[in-house]
């Protein structure tokens, strides 16, 4: 379907008609602790930066298929998927390249090396808590990637003493999905086991040509691209006395996944994620931290059953932190701390440079004082290929009145080069330097008595992007290589609102972006590939005791799938329903039906997106 501009402003009227506001920025407590925005504990309220924060509850209630459908309702994001699930999946924040997402998963750093994006496609949503979104420029905390802003991932905790639970489900395209775990919690100690089954037929993930070329994918492969995906999480702390306390977590995915294409088509694929805390609070205004991890990103492909090739990155990572004073205390609270990350690549692949280090120094002053609210941050890095960059952020608050806030930020980030742009065999360039860029951000936000609301208008400006430079010559270039050439400045509006009407919960945000090249050449003015212009969310929800029934619509404008704007993919609206039925305090049976007017449409050209489809479940929950 082909979704006009004047179809989209129907579909955002009427999200903003009724008195609604955000999807995750207030259907959340706004006394809820998050720890992304600030590396420190701040409750929603307290957070100067556009955030969303998505808990277990609003999980299981939108009843998403995969963690990119979970993420496509939040204000700023764009999808791109390669054929369904599974497939390849392309997230852009805020109108920033994928990249530019820094990732988290239980605070570590998670990835490829050699792609620069993470494999969110097979993280499963059975055993996410919580997802915390923090939008705009975070590099003075968290160094590269975060150019565009951060998602750090929590997986299950225990609430409670001991609590199994478990679920199945069956769904259009064969699919069949199983999950199960159990936490506790004792007087010390705590600790949650989590495992999780996928499988599915899938879809024809490109619908290519057989003519030369193929199309999209180069090649012509009629058939269902099936996925299956097996995971276990394991977690775990203890709490030694008053001062001292420790955890660490584990979480594996295995990926198993056909798709088409010339030189492979089928990928055995694993993400592991290992870390460790402990922490040290020998008074009320001191907290030592230091943290230790290591991810790894895993993929090998075949050609028919042939070995083809394998990438694998390994990248460990240590952090120290000081944490001194308290926010609105006299000095406010000072945050110093050291980052450290080395990054390896393994494979059949004659990389020039197989591994690179990193350290970093910054510091953080976050300070209230009446109306007044500060969070400044420095970050030093020093990189063993390029050198070294210093980032900054500067972000204030100011209350109107109880329930009205005003807010501005200014902030720079830079994003490393990938070792596949600094060393891929006849692509990669040594000599590359990090992108870089400037935002500026003003942001206004309610709390009323009937829910929340909040509108953030942004501009961010990023120079050196790299991209093909088919200029370039010499015996590492035979046909051209990267090259930091381009410029991109991004506008944006983003618009989010909640509410509760007696049993009745509505939602919705909306995003309105300018993503444009600044290049000085013939594509200057041209949309960036693959983000919409304009999109639109909007939920509601209904109990009748023990019975539950939703409704969620997606709207997206069109967009283009090249930097030279030639092939557009048009706008599409999707409708989801869902209804649940709690048919004992520990049993539940979901059923969701998703695209249900069966629209065609595509977020990369190409490449086709599931039909209208079901999924039915049960499931075992008892409460702690």
């Amino acid at each position: 379907m082909s979704f006009r501009s004047s179809s989209l402003a129907v579909v955002i009227a009427l999200a903003f008609l009724t008195p609604a506001v955000a999807f995750a920025d207030a259907s959340t407590d706004l006394d809820q602790v998050i720890v992304t925005a600030s590396r420190t504990d701040q409750t929603l309220n307290q957070v100067l930066a556009a955030s969303t924060v998505i808990d277990r509850a609003e999980i299981e209630r939108l009843q998403p298929r995969s963690l990119a459908d979970l993420l496509r309702g939040t204000p700023g994001v764009s999808i791109a998927n390669n054929g369904g699930a599974g497939k390849a999946t392309s997230v852009f924040l805020r109108g920033t390249e994928a990249d530019h997402v820094l990732v988290l998963v239980d605070g570590v750093k998670i990835g490829s090396a050699t792609s620069g994006t993470a494999a969110l496609q097979d993280i499963p949503v059975d055993q996410i808590e919580r997802i915390e979104i923090v939008r705009g420029p975070y590099s003075s905390l968290y160094g590269s990637d975060a150019l565009g802003g951060v998602i750090q991932i929590f997986t299950r905790h225990p609430e409670g003493g001991f609590v199994p639970h478990f679920s199945v489900g069956v769904g259009s395209y064969d699919t069949l999905r199983g999950s199960a775990g159990f936490a506790g919690r004792g007087a010390r100690g705590w600790y949650a086991v989590e495992a999780s089954h996928d499988q599915t037929d899938g879809i024809n993930a490109c619908r290519g040509k057989p003519s030369p070329g193929g199309g999209g994918c180069f090649t012509y492969e009629p058939d269902k691209d099936g996925y299956r995906n097996n995971a276990l999480s394991l977690k775990g702390g203890w709490r030694f006395d008053e001062q001292w306390d420790a955890d660490a977590s584990a979480t594996r995915t295995e990926g198993r996944n056909h798709y088409d294409g010339t030189s492979s088509n089928f990928a055995e694929s694993a993400t592991q994620v290992v870390g460790g805390r402990v922490r040290y609070k020998p008074s009320q205004d001191m907290l030592f931290t230091a943290n230790l991890g290591r991810s790894e990103d895993l993929s090998t492909d075949y050609e028919n059953g042939v070995y083809a090739d394998t990438f694998n990155t390994h990248r460990d990572v240590a952090s120290v932190q000081a944490d001194l004073g308290r926010v609105g205390g006299a000095a406010g609270l000072t945050t110093l701390g050291f980052d450290w990350q080395r990054d390896r690549v393994v494979g059949n692949t004659d990389y020039l440079v197989d591994a690179r280090r990193n350290h970093a120094l910054f510091a953080q002053w976050q300070q209230e004082f009446g109306a007044n609210s500060v969070q400044a941050s420095l970050r030093r890095d020093e990189n063993s290929q390029f050198g070294g960059k210093t980032t900054g952020s500067l972000q204030y608050g100011y209350a109107l009145t109880k329930t009205l806030r005003v807010t501005g930020s200014y902030g720079t980030a830079f994003k490393a080069p990938t070792f596949n742009d600094l060393y891929y065999p006849d692509y990669g360039n040594p000599d590359l330097g990090p992108e870089t860029s400037r935002n500026w951000e003003l942001g206004v936000r309610g709390t009323p008595g009937w829910g929340n609301w909040s509108i953030n208008a942004f501009q961010n400006k990023i120079d050196h992007l790299i991209v093909f430079d088919s200029s370039l010559s010499g015996p590492l270039f035979p046909f051209g290589g990267a090259n930091n050439i381009d410029r991109s400045r991004i506008r944006g509006v983003e618009l989010a609102a909640d509410t509760t009407l007696g049993d009745w919960r509505l939602a919705g945000n909306a995003t309105w972006l300018q993503p444009e090249d600044d290049s000085d050449d013939a594509s200057r003015g041209n949309l960036l590939p693959r983000r919409a212009r304009r999109t639109a969310h909007v939920d509601v929800d209904r109990s009748f005791g023990a019975f539950s029934a939703g409704a969620s619509v997606f709207a997206s404008g069109y967009r283009y799938d090249d930097t030279a704007n030639a092939h557009r993919l048009g706008g599409y609206a999707l409708t989801d329903l869902r209804m649940a039925y709690a048919f004992d305090v520990a049993w539940k049976v979901e059923l969701s039906a998703n695209n249900i007017f069966d629209r065609h449409y595509e977020t990369a050209r190409y490449f086709n997106q599931p039909g209208r489809n079901w999924m039915l479940t049960l499931r075992y929950q008892p409460r702690s």
